[in-house]
């Protein structure tokens, strides 16, 4: 093999057939490698040994984490003096990656924006919203204990037609739940930080922030975790919701401050919610498990063959991209245009 052809670093695996097979068809273009190291501390000192000298890419899956720690500050530096120019990021959140370090470093960034991913997504968003809003939980619970509904019975739920749902990020996510939330004659809201064209609405209606909380009977989260997102959702956005209001939360947990979600569920200012994320994964606050009104979800939100599958290929070619034409096929919105 010739020297002079750049290398892709692995970081997390690869499951399915169809992708393994799509990427070991890059080594035409690069030759693969893998790390040694298995702990942030090592891994930076592996970047400091000269181990990924003349690597061009990276592919890196949520789960890698725990071997590179977060992609931030001396890390960062030490892949980009490897000759690291562009992340391929498995998974639609990419919290994980400093964004802004990157960039200044010359690092480009991409992320999985498969249309699969937006249905497996906003089809469990779906599936809490309906468990949260018909109370199905709690009469779940004591079916497995061997008491069918319970004694006395869970309190009933509420259907979903004529509901207001209020989506907060209106994104492929976003946009694909509110078609599945109108075809249930949910009348759906939502808030960006710009409006949408018309023609992408789908009949949604833009509103402030405010208004969202407001108004809406169940509020879905659907917006990246970032600096102006952490915490967005608090002690003070739960007291603007309508009282009983559901929320759901398929975004990141730490949009939403858990003790503030806590103490709502506990006064019933919060019916009930449906979660698939949480602040400090896998931790879930003991608030949350003990609380039989929470549906909880250990982030499933696209764990499917065919998600996981469409993902992985979406990400390789984006580091197949890279390596032919100098550029991703879907950068990170903070990215776009600046290189």
């Amino acid at each position: 093999m010739s020297e002079s052809k750049p290398r892709v670093l692995l970081l997390g695996d690869i499951d399915h057939a169809p992708a393994r097979c799509a990427y070991e068809s890059l080594s035409s273009l690069a030759h693969l490698i893998t790390p040694k190291s298995t702990n942030p501390a090592d891994f930076l000192q592996e970047c400091h040994s000269g181990a990924f000298n003349g690597t061009k890419a990276i592919y890196r899956t949520f789960g890698s984490v725990s071997i590179t720690g977060r992609i931030e500050g001396e890390v960062v530096k030490a892949l980009a003096e490897a000759g690291v120019r562009f992340i391929a990021h498995n998974g639609a959140g990419y919290d994980q990656i400093d964004i802004p370090t990157c960039t200044a470093h010359r690092i480009h960034v991409s992320n999985t924006a498969p249309p699969a991913l937006a249905a497996a997504t906003a089809d469990t968003a779906l599936f809490l919203l309906l468990a949260a809003l018909r109370n199905f939980n709690p009469s779940i619970l004591s079916l497995r204990a061997g008491a069918w509904r319970g004694t006395p019975p869970a309190p009933l739920g509420h259907d979903p037609f004529g509901k207001t749902l209020g989506i907060l990020g209106m994104g492929g996510i976003g946009r694909n739940l509110a078609a599945k939330a109108a075809a249930l004659g949910m009348t759906v809201t939502y808030h960006n930080r710009r409006r949408l064209p018309p023609a992408d609405e789908g009949g949604a209606q833009y509103v402030d922030f405010e208004t969202l909380l407001a108004r809406s009977d169940v509020v879905s989260l659907n917006v990246p975790l970032n600096a102006s997102t952490k915490g967005l959702i608090g002690k003070a956005e739960f007291a603007k919701m309508k009282q009983g209001a559901v929320v759901v939360n398929t975004a990141r947990g730490g949009v939403v401050d858990e003790g503030a979600l806590v103490e709502a569920l506990s006064t019933s200012q919060i019916s009930s919610c449906g979660l698939d994320v949480y602040e400090n994964e896998p931790e879930v606050h003991p608030g949350l498990v003990a609380n039989p009104k929470v549906m909880l979800l250990p982030h499933m939100g696209t764990w499917t063959v065919e998600t996981q599958t469409e993902m992985e290929l979406w990400t390789i070619a984006n580091v197949r991209s890279a390596l032919e034409n100098g550029k991703l096929t879907s950068p990170v919105a903070e990215q776009e245009g600046l290189f």
